[in-house]
């Protein structure tokens, strides 16, 4: 199982003058996180896309190209690309650049998105959502199998026997597909042979073995190879010396990003007794000291039968330091572990 980490790039707000943090500043404290990342020896990193005040990184490819030359090994991909509202041309072309960069790590993980405000800003009509997303993930798949292209759409423009130029790394650039928990999502990723990751953010991670059942059952009607078949989850994490301590430091920040996204959703108020449970080996985060990570980790793969586990790490966006602790920690105390366990 691979042991990795994604951030959206939340940007800090100082609790004492409610001021922003800088997005120059967090983006190059993101480069200096995936630089340790690799250094400890994690295995992935994500980055997501977002068009909100609250977030640094619009553009996942551009934070990827600028982690690959101070990186080794770690894989570079997105936690989401919105390829709803993207030109999946241009996507394909912006992440086979990052592979080439990067000697062949970067992977690109297409999604809906969580948030609509990409739609707009492009000229999408929101009515036009699932059909938007069916049609350019075709289109992006296809482009990544062939090199020149004959296509016809109804929300992009033609190609007659047009070239997609540069090609990845042994023309091939891994394609993820994220989702939230819709059955006809899990279904299509089945049925497309696609490595499906699935976010975990709430509720009891129990409550979601029917997806990963489903995904598994249609992946293999499909007749896709089983040696390629990948499954992960993303779920929120943060770990430190201390758990109560953690806790302490980080509910805060934690609760405040949660009502942020709630207020616009209906959601109510996020409460200490959420967070709590959350912790708890039925709920769905991942915060603690080393043993409680470890403990939580192997469960959710156990329930599973994961191959990859990603830790979302900046929600409410802690300090750079704190996540600098957090990533040291799950590299050399936590990953240890649950790779010796797993080799038993």
């Amino acid at each position: 199982m691979e042991l990795g980490i994604s951030m959206f790039g939340d940007l800090h707000v100082d609790p004492a003058t409610n001021k922003v943090q800088a997005p120059g500043e967090r983006l190059k404290e993101i480069i200096e996180e995936i630089k340790l990342m690799d250094e400890v020896g994690l295995d992935y990193f994500g980055i997501g896309e977002h068009h909100r005040p609250d977030y640094a990184v619009p553009t996942p490819e551009i934070v990827l190209a600028a982690a690959a030359p101070v990186t080794r090994k770690i894989k570079l991909g997105s936690a989401v690309s919105v390829v709803s509202s993207s030109d999946p041309v241009k996507l394909y072309q912006n992440f086979a650049m990052v592979d080439l960069i990067s000697d062949g790590r970067a992977e690109l993980m297409a999604g809906r998105g969580s948030f609509i405000e990409s739609f707009p800003l492009f000229g999408y009509d929101l009515r036009d959502y699932d059909a938007l997303f069916e049609e350019k993930l075709e289109l992006l798949l296809k482009i990544n199998k062939e090199p020149v292209i004959t296509w016809k759409g109804k929300h992009r423009a033609s190609l007659q026997e047009q070239m997609v130029l540069p090609r990845a790394t042994n023309n091939h650039l891994p394609v993820w597909v994220a989702v939230g928990g819709t059955p006809s999502s899990v279904e299509r990723a089945g049925r497309l042979g696609l490595p499906l990751m699935i976010a975990i953010i709430g509720g009891s991670p129990a409550q979601f073995k029917p997806f990963f059942e489903l995904y598994q059952e249609t992946y293999r009607r499909y007749g896709h190879p089983e040696d390629q078949y990948q499954v992960g989850i993303h779920v929120h994490g943060f770990y430190g010396e201390d758990s109560a301590a953690l806790s302490e430091m980080y509910y805060p920040l934690y609760a405040a990003q949660m009502d942020r996204v709630g207020r616009s959703r209906g959601w109510p108020p996020y409460r200490r007794n959420q967070f709590d449970f959350g912790k708890t080996k039925n709920g769905a985060l991942v915060i603690g000291d080393a043993n409680e990570a470890i403990d939580k980790i192997l469960y959710l793969q156990e329930l599973f039968g994961l191959t990859r586990f990603a830790t979302h790490m900046d929600t409410g966006a802690p300090l750079h330091k704190d996540i600098m602790k957090s990533i040291e920690i799950y590299g050399t105390k936590i990953a240890p572990k649950v790779r010796e366990a797993l080799r038993k």
